[in-house]
Formats: structure tokens, sequence, C-alpha cells
């Protein structure tokens, strides 16, 4: 049994090795209101700063998300509260102009075929490099220097797609023009490569990608096994492909009920598996016995019953789901989602209490 601190990095490590670690990882998110929140409670700093009250063993270096016009951001219309813009992926959306939260989608320019061929898809091919360099070299040397496991997070061409379309024009396409689904997937994912190639060739010793797309919603993914294997899987296995070739793991976040698709996400590469939505049907002390062996997990601690800052409530969830997941030794802390404005900074400073308790081998 190991009984020696780890430094966030090896804890890591070992725990894709499902070997003996002194406690399990550590990682959150929080929506920007909630820091907001905890300043003025007390809480000094930022959110870095929440993530070191945690302890948290992950850190990011950058975000991986290209678009089709990097620059474009036109403002059509605004108020006090709200603006309507023409974002760099042609979608048209009214977004708050003082917090965060899902925007209202009004229009997507890219609807047919033709416009794909034509004006995104060109755009996509021809489009330099994005990703900001160096200031990913900066964050990196900030990770190493505390020990932490470094990663960048990126979209993958699920969600891109979603973006450059529309839900609904997306699953129309799925069913009715899935060769045009393909080509966004495979278009998207090419590009997103070259990002990570530019990457890659800083020389830095990356531990891992931290992965985004949200394929479900909370009583199954948005299509069926079959078609996501036929559409948008070809590209998941791409890019776990790319990332294991270069030594490093892929973490896969998706919010909602993915239980129908476990085994695809293990034949494509996945290491790791985020949040585990518990109110979309996702249960840790289901998915650690089933999954474990051959799939890290991360999260499933219920950000619901966080909101009524019950300690005994939270208590009695962190207890159990983070004794369902050490069971495997591959396991990490996270919320089942990004922790709401609504839990205060000493609700928060208990959670962490809680996984001091519970969390160590």
């Amino acid at each position: 049994m190991q009984t020696v601190a780890l430094s966030g990095r090896e804890r890591v490590n070992r725990m894709f090795a499902r070997a003996d670690q002194d406690r399990i990882p550590r990682y959150d998110s929080y929506w920007p209101e909630t820091i907001t929140r905890w300043q003025q409670e007390g809480m000094a700093g930022d959110e870095q700063a929440a993530l070191d009250a945690l302890g948290s063993d992950f850190h990011s270096a950058g975000v991986v998300w290209p678009a089709p016009f990097p620059s474009q951001s036109i403002v059509l219309e605004e108020d006090n509260s709200t603006e309507i813009i023409r974002d760099s992926w042609g979608a048209t959306l009214r977004r708050w102009k003082h917090k965060s939260g899902t925007p209202e989608h009004l229009g997507f320019d890219c609807n047919t075929p033709d416009k794909w061929q034509h004006i995104y898809k060109r755009a996509f091919v021809n489009a330099d490099i994005q990703v900001d360099l160096d200031a990913l070299r900066q964050r990196y040397a900030e990770g190493r220097r505390a020990g932490r496991w470094c990663l960048w997070h990126c979209a993958e061409s699920f969600e891109a797609t979603r973006k450059l379309l529309g839900d609904e024009i997306v699953m129309m396409a799925m069913a009715f023009e899935p060769d045009w689904v393909r080509d966004v997937s495979r278009t998207y994912t090419d590009h997103l490569l070259r990002e990570f190639e530019a990457i890659d060739a800083l020389e830095l010793d990356f531990d891992g990608v931290f992965m985004w797309g949200d394929m479900a919603y909370n009583r199954s993914t948005f299509c069926s096994p079959r078609m996501y294997r036929d559409l948008i899987w070809p590209d998941h296995q791409r890019i776990a492909e790319w990332v294991h070739a270069h030594g490093m793991k892929l973490i896969y976040h998706t919010d909602g009920n993915v239980n129908g698709v476990m085994d695809l996400y293990i034949e494509a590469g996945f290491d790791c598996l985020q949040p585990l939505e518990t109110k979309a049907g996702m249960d840790v002390r289901d998915l650690a016995p089933a999954y474990g062996d051959r799939l890290a997990l991360m999260g499933n601690v219920n950000v619901m019953t966080m909101l009524d800052n019950d300690l005994a409530k939270i208590e009695s969830e962190v207890a159990a789901k983070l004794t369902a997941g050490k069971a495997t030794r591959a396991y990490a802390y996270h919320s089942d989602h990004s922790v709401p404005p609504q839990v205060c900074w000493q609700t928060y400073q208990f959670i962490i209490e809680c996984v001091d308790r519970y969390g160590n081998y």
C-alpha cells in the first residue's frame, strides 16, 4: 500500500495504472458566478484559488477549439442586459452581457450542405492554427512547477457540429444527410489534429487531453449507438489514437445519460469518462463494477445535493460515491457538473473536508 504523499502528477498516473495511491485525485469546475460569490464570502483569489483549496491534481494549460472564422463577433442588436451576435461559427445568438449561461440560439447560417462545402469547409481547411501557443507554454510551466498532471482542453467533432449547424439541423441531417455530418466531423477533426501537432511541436511533456462534447440528454444519447458509431465515433477514435501515440491519456466529458454507449467509448480508446451526471441516470456505484477495470471514472458527486447546503446529505453523497469509485483504484473526485452559485463557500469547504475524509486509501 502506498503511504508516502504523492505529487498530483504521480497520483493521476497511478490512478490510470490502477496502482496504489495515497488518496484519490481531485479536480472540479465552477460557474463564474460561483467564484464571485465565494470571493464575497471570503475566498481570496480566483478559480485557481478554489482548485488550490481543493488540492486539485490536474492543471489545464489552455483550450483548443478552432472556429471557421475565429475573429468574427458581430453585435447585431443589444439592450441593457443582452446582445444578439453573429459569432465565429456563423451562428446568431442572444446572450447575457453580465452573467454566464446557455445563449438563445436564433439561427445558423451553415444550414445546407452547399453552404458547408463552399463557405464553412473551405474556412476550416484554410484556417490558421488558433491555439495560443505562448500562453499554453506558460500555463504548462506553472502546472509543472506545482507538480500537477498537465493537460489541455479541446472540443470534439460532435460538439463542433452542433455549434456549426445547430441541434435541430444536426439531428435531421444525421438521419437524412449522413454524409454531410460525416464530412463536418472529419473536416473539423482534421483541423483539430493540426492544432494538436502545433502543440506537440513545442516539445512539452503533457500528460493528457481533456476532450468535451455533450452528446446526450437526461434519458439517452441524442442519437442511437449505431448512428454514433457510424457518423462520429471514427473521429473520436482518431483523436484517441493520436493522444495515445503521443504518450498521453484521453479524458472525455459529456453530460447526460451515456449508459448505452459505454462500450463504444472503451472501444474508441477513451481512458476516463467525466462528469457522470447523476440526474441523468449515471451512477458510479453501477459503473465502477461494470467498467472500472477498463475505464477510469471522474465525478458523479451530485451538485443538486450541494444546492441545499445540507451538510449531512452532502457527506452521505460524497461518502457513497467516493467509496464506490475507490474500489476500482481508477476514480477521481469531481462534481457531476460545474458547481453552481447556490453553493456557499462554507459548504464547499465542507465538501473538501469530506473528500479528505473519504478519499484516502
